[in-house]
């Protein structure tokens, strides 16, 4: 289904003011449908007056469709619709210009013209389902006589009224809380929902006959997040807020009524949305909770690598010692992995920030460790790991350790390390990790078995038990080692 900035690039003549209104319009359209119960449909001229173009189309959420399929995309063309042309060339509302059978269906159709800077730039035909047509309630009168005058408001050219949206105006609908305000601030009309909102933050009574942004003021504990309720539902601009008293919230939208240049007075949507802060507030808790969780897990695991290397210090068996010193690297790694994730908000880690950590910290030691002259080893990355959840995190970057440690000290003799290079390759699509650890040593013995050694059996253990993954090792044509690994996170 094509776009509206589809077809107004390929179809129309509008210019790029003119999309720009009818984007501002579609935006907050939504509104006008389900006050009128019924589907609108815009139409746009062809840029040869050859017929109409069908832009953009919304239903109701209040009523039932006369919509079966969509129609964006559709052309009418000249001399096809003549309750199209006719609007075109009025400028008006017309009154049920249209009442027949479509699709099974019976529609009562009336068209508005959209306006801009005087020039009509298209037309938008507010099609009704008969069949939900009854008598109409108070509520029922409320709504569409707001939505004649939004419609109003559109052929003058007052309305969409431009300025920036935020995620508030996109949430709220007709049907969460309606409040209709007259030129002096009195409220006209509150839906029962409304009526329940604003019991929540401690309205005693009716709305009706009240001066609403005085009784707002009066209600809430200060003033909302955006504005004080005097200024925000004085109706000059289309406001946003949320009103707040105790544990209660409130969110509000204010748009401005106009009828012959004048204010007509306000159309007010709000939501109850104090359950929704009170989860968010849990949530945010239990978040806050479980970054200290992963912060004392990596003091504590730091604390024992200290042990540890305090007791290694104290060995006097070369062979004790060696392993105490492992055991501090993968405890390491694991502590690093818990210090991400106490400063992620999601329980993800970006894993390419702990690949180079423990390329350096991994080749670091070695050097350290190693006699004589510090041990030339280069590594380096390729690719990207991206963002990995921290179940996969941890075991991976405990086979890096092993992975890299296992190349550093057995990979290179003392008298070839100037050359030493370590290459991390890593080729990520969507949610498959393929990840090569290669070096360009003394490669593999003839009689190799993995299972001889304890860092190799802890990689084979975590990729294929934990990750489950399956991992190879290869021996390089002309010398050197690659491991080569694959999982699915």
């Amino acid at each position: 289904m094509p776009s509206l900035d589809d077809i107004a690039r390929h179809q129309t003549s509008l210019d790029r003011a003119d999309v720009a209104w009818l984007h501002l319009l579609v935006a907050d359209w939504q509104i006008i449908a389900d006050l009128s119960f019924a589907d609108l449909v815009l139409w746009v001229p062809d840029a040869e007056s050859k017929g109409f173009w069908a832009a953009a189309q919304i239903r109701p959420t209040t009523g039932p469709t006369s919509l079966i399929d969509d129609v964006v995309g559709t052309f009418v063309p000249a001399g096809k619709s003549d309750v199209l042309e006719r609007a075109m060339e009025s400028g008006e509302v017309l009154d049920a210009v249209s009442d027949e059978w479509q699709d099974g269906v019976h529609v009562s159709t009336e068209t508005v013209t959209v306006r801009r800077e005087g020039r009509t730039i298209g037309v938008i035909a507010r099609r009704t389902n008969l069949a939900g047509v009854r008598t109409p309630s108070n509520l029922e009168s409320a709504y569409r006589e707001t939505a004649d005058e939004l419609l109003a408001m559109i052929i003058a050219g007052e309305f969409p009224m431009p300025g920036a949206r935020s995620e508030l105006a996109d949430s709220l609908r007709v049907g969460d809380g309606f409040v209709r305000t007259d030129r002096l601030g009195l409220v006209t009309y509150a839906s029962p929902n409304a009526l329940s909102a604003y019991r929540r933050i401690g309205l005693s009574g009716d709305l009706v006959g009240t001066d609403l942004a005085k009784t707002t003021q009066a209600l809430v504990d200060s003033r909302p997040t955006d504005s004080a309720p005097l200024n925000f539902l004085g109706g000059r601009l289309i406001e946003e807020a949320e009103l707040v008293k105790g544990s209660a919230s409130l969110l509000v939208r204010v748009i401005p009524l106009r009828s012959g240049g004048a204010s007509a007075g306000t159309l007010i949507l709000l939501r109850d949305v104090t359950e929704l802060r009170l989860r968010e507030r849990e949530l945010v808790s239990k978040e806050a909770t479980i970054r200290e969780i992963h912060h004392r897990v990596k003091n504590n695991l730091q604390t024992v690598a200290a042990l540890l290397r305090l007791q290694g210090r104290r060995m006097d068996n070369p062979e004790a010692r060696i392993a105490l010193e492992d055991a501090v690297r993968r405890v390491g790694s694991i502590a690093l992995v818990h210090e991400t994730l106490s400063q992620s908000f999601d329980q993800t880690v970006q894993f390419d920030e702990i690949a180079d950590q423990l390329l350096r910290t991994v080749l670091d030691v070695s050097a350290t460790e190693a006699s004589g002259a510090a041990r030339a080893i280069k590594a380096e990355r390729i690719g990207t790991f991206g963002s990995l959840p921290g179940d996969v995190a941890t075991p991976l970057a405990m086979v890096l350790t092993e992975l890299i440690q296992n190349a550093a000290q057995h990979a290179f003799t003392a008298a070839g390390n100037s050359g030493g290079h370590i290459a991390l390759s890593v080729n990520r699509i969507r949610d498959r990790i393929r990840m090569r650890v290669s070096d360009n040593g003394v490669g593999l013995d003839v009689d190799f078995d993995p299972t001889r050694s304890l860092g190799l059996s802890i990689v084979t253990t975590l990729v294929e038990t934990e990750l489950g993954g399956t991992l190879t090792f290869e021996r390089g044509a002309s010398g050197g080692t690659t491991v080569a690994i694959q999982l699915t996170i």
